[in-house]
This record gives C-alpha cells, sequence and structure tokens, in this order.
C-alpha cells in the first residue's frame, strides 16, 4: 500500500512540473557587457512656439481692382507676402471706404483686433487717425499719401514722388503728339495726384513748349462718370493724348479707346484697360516702404517716421506695354529720361 501510495505522490510531482507555468513579470533584457557609461539623454522639453505671423489691415476708399490707387496698395500687399511667406504674413482690408467715418470706425475696429499694422491708405483719413492713433499707443499706424506723422511716435507716412512718372510719360506724350494738344483729368488738386499731373506737364513742356497741355480737375477721386465727360471735353478741344490720375480715369480711359487717343498711365498698371492705346504706365510699388516699415516695428519702432517712393529706390516703376509699338528713338529716349532722373541730371521743376 506504501508503495502505491508512493508511487501516486512522485507521479504528481512530475505532472506538476510539467504544466503551465504561473503568470510572471515581463522579461528583462539580459544584461549587457559593461562598456563606458551612455552619456546622459536630456530631459524632454516642450518644442518652441512658432512665431505669430505679422498681421497688416488697410482700409481704402476704392477697390483692390480699380487699377489705380487701391489697387496699388492690394497689389504690394500680396507682394510682400509673397516674399514672406503667408505662414509669416497675413493681411485683411476693407475696400470702398468713401465715407471717412466709416473708414474711421473700420481702422478702430482694427486697432482694437491687435494687427501689427494698421494703414489708411487714403489722405482724407488723417484727421480721423489723428484722433485714433494716440488710442491705442501699442499699435502701428501708416497713411498716405502724405510725409506728415502728426508728430505721432506709433505713425508712419508715406508717399509718391509721382512727378518722376510723370515727367517721363510727360516727355513721351510730347513725343507721339501729332495734334500737339495733351489733355489731364485730374481729380482732386493734392497729394499724389497733383504731384503727377505737374510732372506730366513739366515733362511735356521740355520737351515741346508749343504744345497745350489742358488741365481739368473733376473735383472727386472716383466719379467715373465725370471723368469719361472730362475726357470727352478733351477730345474735342483737339487733344490726342490724355492721362489722368485716381481711380476715376477708368471712364476716360473708355473714351479715349473710343477716339483711338493714347493714354498715359500712373499709380497701378493700367494696359489692360485698352491694350491698343496704353502706352505706359507709373506704377506703384509700395512694398518697399511697407518691408521698411515692417522692419522696424519688428525691431521695436513703431512710427515717427516717412518714407517716400520714387523711380531711383524702386517705389515706382516705368511700365511700358509690350503691344504698343514705341519706336526704338522713343523708348530710348524714356530711358535716358529716367536715367536723368534718378542720377540727377534732369531737374524737375515744379509750380
Amino acid at each position: 500500500m506504501k508503495k502505491i501510495v508512493w508511487f501516486l505522490l512522485t507521479l504528481a510531482l512530475v505532472l506538476s512540473a510539467c504544466g503551465a507555468p504561473a503568470a510572471t513579470e515581463a522579461p528583462v533584457a539580459e544584461a549587457p557587457v559593461a562598456t563606458e557609461a551612455p552619456a546622459e539623454v536630456p530631459a524632454a522639453t516642450e518644442a518652441p512656439a512658432a512665431a505669430e505671423p505679422f498681421r497688416v489691415a488697410v482700409v481704402m476708399p476704392s477697390s483692390t481692382t480699380d487699377l489705380a490707387f487701391g489697387q496699388s496698395m492690394y497689389d504690394a500687399l500680396v507682394r510682400v507676402q509673397e516674399e514672406m511667406g503667408a505662414e509669416n504674413f497675413e493681411f485683411v482690408y476693407s475696400e470702398g471706404m468713401f465715407v471717412v467715418d466709416d473708414a474711421a470706425a473700420a481702422i478702430r475696429d482694427y486697432a482694437t483686433q491687435g494687427y501689427d499694422l494698421v494703414i489708411a491708405h487714403g489722405s482724407q483719413y488723417g484727421s480721423s487717425l489723428q484722433e485714433i492713433a494716440p488710442d491705442f499707443p501699442e499699435t502701428s499706424f501708416a497713411w498716405g499719401t502724405t510725409v506728415d506723422t502728426f508728430g505721432l511716435p506709433n505713425v508712419f507716412a508715406y508717399e509718391a514722388l509721382s512727378q518722376e512718372g510723370g515727367y517721363v510719360n510727360g516727355v513721351l506724350a510730347a513725343t507721339l503728339s501729332t495734334s500737339k494738344v495733351v489733355g489731364v483729368i485730374g481729380p482732386i488738386e493734392t497729394g499724389d495726384a497733383k504731384l503727377y499731373v505737374d510732372g506730366f506737364k513739366a515733362g511735356v513742356l521740355a520737351t515741346d513748349p508749343a504744345i497745350q497741355v489742358n488741365v481739368n480737375y473733376i473735383g472727386s477721386f472716383s466719379d467715373v462718370a465725370l471723368a469719361s465727360e472730362s475726357a470727352t471735353t478733351q477730345i474735342a478741344a483737339g487733344a490726342d493724348v490724355l492721362t489722368g490720375s485716381a481711380q476715376m480715369v477708368v471712364g476716360a480711359i473708355g473714351k479715349a479707346e473710343e477716339a483711338n487717343v493714347l493714354w498715359f498711365g500712373t499709380q497701378s498698371n493700367q494696359t489692360s484697360l485698352a491694350p491698343t492705346i496704353v502706352v505706359a504706365n507709373q506704377v506703384y510699388h509700395w512694398e518697399v516702404m511697407l518691408n521698411e516699415m515692417i522692419g522696424l516695428i519688428q525691431g521695436g519702432t513703431i512710427g515717427g517716421q516717412s518714407f517716400s517712393a520714387d523711380l531711383a529706390n524702386g517705389g515706382e516703376v516705368m511700365e511700358f506695354n509690350p503691344d504698343y509699338p514705341l519706336s526704338p528713338e522713343a523708348q530710348a529716349l524714356a530711358d535716358e529720361t529716367i536715367k536723368g532722373i534718378t542720377d540727377g541730371t534732369i531737374t524737375i521743376t515744379l509750380p
């Protein structure tokens, strides 16, 4: 009997040794052969926060597609964004702000939202900006066209020395006119519009003092119908070349195209409106000024300076219509005139 019991006990022990093992902790990796102590692994740190984009808001009296003053600023902002990258530069705009009180409300609203730079793109906004800027001492503002910062440390001012491109256009107008009568449709006798008109007239008379230059200020930046009427009157008076400034010129260009009268543009490139009659355009490249402002703001200077766009610094660029058959002699004259203005050998005398 004892032998049987002993046999059963022995058999149970054997079977328990061959059965499934009890649960254990995860196996530990075999210890490696002793080596030099590895360099200490630095503690994990948070990734640096991405830099905030530079944010600009602009208020303008006309549209971003006016082929004049408004579009010149919009196109410049697009160029800045292309240079800096959309992740580093953002901009918004309010267009059609002809009513100054509405523009002032938009300027104040943008300042409240914390934009890095708020641009009042119109000389009619000056008094509003003078009142608003002191309420937001940490916000940078800019306005034009002017050089007046009101003595405020957070206001930049910018202007276009548009008499330079006006002079070049005037030289070409005098060269191409056969009737010896040229017409100018101006908006209001102020700012870059007046500079352009005066420069154009100076270029015409410097080239041919016998030419009659008829200037008509219609008293509006935006009245297309009045600009059309003025152009019709100028053409009836014998003008075979016309020019003008501000967004209302689209009406004048239409009348010039109907009568096959040459046109010279300013502020933006207007060739697309009438490719057969537009000879050349002075185009504003505000990005030259904007890049300077952005650099100053990022360096801690948020205003108190003014900037001028001209042919020498690239803030103004003469763009010739490639489809207009300008003679080599006329093109050479235009190029010589641009060079003379930029190197100082040509002095533009304004009234």
